[in-house]
């Protein structure tokens, strides 16, 4: 087992995702391109920046901490993300993706679902030595990357939700604050509403959030986070079809 508990410290770690997630935001905004904006909820235009700059930092500082696996995770979940948000569509939930699935059309959805679910259980096997760990693992670090995702439908949910669920998790460990500084560095804008994640930034987020649930808990542990995620996952499903059937948007 792969262990992700060594130098820097929390505070470092914090420091660094913070830094590296600002300046690549800084940098990026430099040369806005059309294509890297969207209209948000309210039909304002904002940049995609954000998740670029959130997923660079929090890959860093995962680095920094000794942590292989957590860089992985987050790269791999943006990569999924960035591609959805270039190629996305309107479809919302896991049937609607599998759906067209089985029709012969591979939806950017079906993408992330099974990139980012892949990936998840590729870096559980890195994190732990059981099967059951290693599944567990995977189930909550890919289930944690879209329980990030569902709730950044507004300016600031998903960062201050990885800033909730992250600070218990800094009893166990560094890794935690790896996506709670990169989340922390660009969270006024977002929440100013001249920026947002996108898929790339949130399932980044999510996903080195998961990676340091996962590397923090046992089998017990592992298993109610598991549940956890799967229920947030069922209930979005729910809310999806019903926006569906009533016209209602995200």
């Amino acid at each position: 087992m792969i262990r992700t508990d060594r130098a820097p410290g929390r505070a470092a770690s914090f420091v660094v995702a913070a830094g590296v997630s600002r300046a690549v935001y800084e940098g990026l905004r430099r040369f806005r391109a059309p294509r890297r904006e969207r209209t948000n909820h309210a039909g304002r235009r904002v940049d995609l920046y954000a998740g670029p700059a959130t997923a660079a930092g929090a890959a860093v500082a995962a680095l920094a901490a000794g942590s292989g696996p957590g860089a992985f995770a987050v790269l791999a979940a943006a990569a999924c993300g960035a591609y959805d948000d270039l190629r996305g569509d309107e479809r919302r939930g896991f049937r609607a993706h599998l759906t067209a699935l089985r029709d012969g059309e591979v939806t950017s959805g079906a993408v992330k679902l099974f990139g980012i679910g892949a990936a998840g259980l590729v870096t559980g096997a890195l994190l732990k030595e059981r099967p059951v760990d290693r599944l567990l693992a995977g189930v909550v670090i890919a289930g944690t990357a879209h329980l990030v995702n569902l709730v950044d439908v507004r300016p600031g949910r998903a960062g201050l939700l990885v800033l909730g669920l992250g600070a218990p998790g800094l009893v166990r460990g560094t890794l935690a604050a790896a996506p709670m500084g990169a989340a922390a560095a660009v969270l006024a804008d977002d929440l100013a509403e001249r920026t947002m994640l996108g898929d790339l930034g949130a399932h980044a987020l999510g996903a080195a959030l998961g990676t340091a649930v996962a590397a923090g808990n046992g089998r017990l542990g592992l298993a109610v986070h598991a549940a956890g995620v799967v229920a947030a996952a069922v209930y979005g499903e729910k809310v999806s079809e019903l926006a569906r059937g009533t016209g209602a948007m995200g």
